[in-house]
């Protein structure tokens, strides 16, 4: 009865084998191997004929392929992956730096859309759009309720097309009528870059798409005529993108013909990718800032300045990815991510953490598993399972799992309390930071300098506020954990009040200045280890 039950399904399974195949080859491969191919592809198209001519109910192949293609791929390895018509425009957009909108980034807050950065230069700033502007209605249509992806499909839209807002602003009795020329929006991958002191650059990235070397290289001359002599890059949480982008990146920072990177699979040649000695910071004490969520093109840069004894990697042991992706367009719209070789650092090691096909789930779960087991707190707990290499300095390092950092540093979880867990993860410090935030916003807005916009907020009696707050809201106040708790509940607050307020870059200014993987950084630096020595010992 079953087997009966999934004959279809493993039919249409065979199908989008077969169909996958055909067009890869066809597109990628030459005559002599397409012959080979198509004997196959032939059979399954015979059979996908039959199905739809003879099987005893209607059968939506379409449909059924749409389904399919994911499970099909994710036997193949955990990045293999498909990507709907549908979701492709907005993957497109991200990696492409820019899209097409209004230029404001919002937030859902009790059902409403709220205006949270108004984009510099954007058409919204131009029509006079602030932060903290509740966004009624789009061409007459309520955004109330709405899930944020429906927002957002309401106020895209195609270049020079027009969309009129109804807007509710704080002191305005009546709402306020916009209409906005939609236009092309940046999407910054290097929005937060400054002076930590007066000769330390700081530049953080948040994604490897087309925009961002561009972005990078503007960071580092502004930070240059500013005095900066050392510098730091922060690729915490930066799950990749672009391999060509992570690559020109680090020839910034080297010397000539110095191997980055090289990627081989099965049907892959060897290709190996050199520096060209034409990098604007060859010489710069260089610290980069890991964790595990460091992926991809993260690894590609951070594994580079490690195995050329570039820099100091400061953090923990990144998520390790060492699969590349090559795109393949289908004429709906949609695309397949197929991987078709491993990158090697220039040590020669694949950082690729170990995976078994099918199982993607648990693939993803080896983050937690790192956790569990003490990872993200004592350095001695990582699993080294991979074989050893060598820096050019012959320092070792190790394949089969992420890059292991020089400096670990451990996350501190020491005054978190059941009732912090809470506090953030029930949304209660989100909502308190942004209602404060909304009603303070015309006094937060005019600190230019983080420490003064921090000073003001420690007068404001945050976490007693809070807690009556979450209190009225049902979490239930709980008096030594509220006290055990108070420095992390208190820079979660701060930091998320600044967030609603300012920007990103004040946002993350704050939370560097008492950071222990900054802290750290900036020791090395002082102590002119930035930069590895043969024997070096941190």
């Amino acid at each position: 009865m079953n087997r009966q039950r999934f004959a279809p399904l493993a039919m249409a399974l065979c199908v989008v084998v077969g169909i996958l195949l055909g067009l890869f080859y066809s597109n990628h491969f030459a005559s002599g191997k397409l012959k080979i191919i198509n004997g196959g592809a032939n059979k399954l198209g015979n059979l996908l004929e039959a199905i739809q001519n003879n099987y005893v109910d209607e059968v939506g192949l379409d449909s059924v392929i749409e389904k399919c293609i994911p499970l099909i791929l994710s036997e193949l390895d955990p990045h293999s992956s498909y990507i709907s018509a549908a979701d492709a425009q907005d993957i497109g957009d991200e990696l492409k730096g820019s899209f097409i909108g209004i230029g404001v980034s919002f937030s859902m807050q009790r059902d409403t859309a709220v205006v949270m950065q108004v984009i510099k230069g954007g058409p919204s700033e131009k029509t006079g759009l602030l932060p903290g502007d509740r966004i009624l209605t789009a061409n007459g249509d309520t955004l109330n309720g709405l899930p944020n992806t429906d927002v957002m499909k309401k106020l895209k839209g195609e270049r020079g097309s027009t969309v009129k807002l109804s807007i509710v602003r704080r002191g305005e009795k009546a709402p306020l009528s916009f209409t906005i020329v939609r236009g092309e929006i940046p999407v910054r991958s290097v929005d937060v870059a400054y002076m930590v002191n007066s000769t330390t650059g700081y530049i953080k990235v948040e994604s490897f798409g087309e925009q961002t070397y561009s972005e990078f290289v503007v960071a580092l001359a502004e930070l240059n005529a500013n005095g900066m002599k050392n510098l730091i890059v922060d690729l915490r949480g930066n799950h990749g993108g672009y391999m060509h982008i992570a690559i020109q990146m680090a020839n910034e920072f080297l010397s000539r013909n110095k191997l980055i990177v090289y990627t081989e699979g099965a049907h892959q040649p060897r290709e190996d990718y050199h520096s060209d000695g034409k990098g604007s910071f060859q010489r710069i004490p260089l610290v980069v800032l890991v964790d595990e969520g460091s992926a991809s093109a993260s690894e590609i840069f951070a594994g580079a300045m490690q195995d050329n004894d570039r820099a100091t990697v400061i953090g923990r042991r990144t998520f390790g990815k060492g699969l590349v992706q090559q795109p393949m367009d289908f004429k709906d719209g949609s695309s397949i991510r197929l991987t078709i070789a491993r990158y090697y650092t220039p040590s020669g090691r694949c950082i690729q953490k170990p995976y078994e096909p099918g199982h993607g789930e648990e693939y993803e779960m080896e983050i937690l598993q790192r956790y569990e087991r003490g990872e993200y707190f004592y350095g001695d707990s990582i699993k080294q399972d991979g074989k050893e290499f060598h820096t050019t300095l012959g320092r070792p390092v190790y394949g089969g799992g992420g890059i292991t950092p020089d400096i670990f540093v451990p996350e501190d979880t020491t005054n978190f309390t059941p009732y912090y867990r809470e506090a953030v993860l029930g949304g209660y410090v989100t909502q308190f930071a942004f209602d404060f935030a909304d009603q303070e916003r015309e006094k937060l807005k005019h600190f230019s300098a983080v420490p003064d916009m921090q000073k003001y907020l420690g007068k404001q009696n945050l976490l007693e506020r809070f807690a009556q707050y979450a209190a009225s809201k049902g979490l239930t106040r709980r008096n030594l954990q509220l006290q055990k708790s108070r420095v992390p509940l208190e820079r979660y607050l701060i930091s998320s009040i600044i967030y609603n307020a300012k920007s990103q870059q004040e946002h993350i200014e704050y939370l560097n200045l008492d950071d222990a993987s900054m802290l750290r950084a900036l020791q090395v630096i002082a102590d002119g280890k930035a930069t590895p020595k043969a024997g070096m010992r941190y």
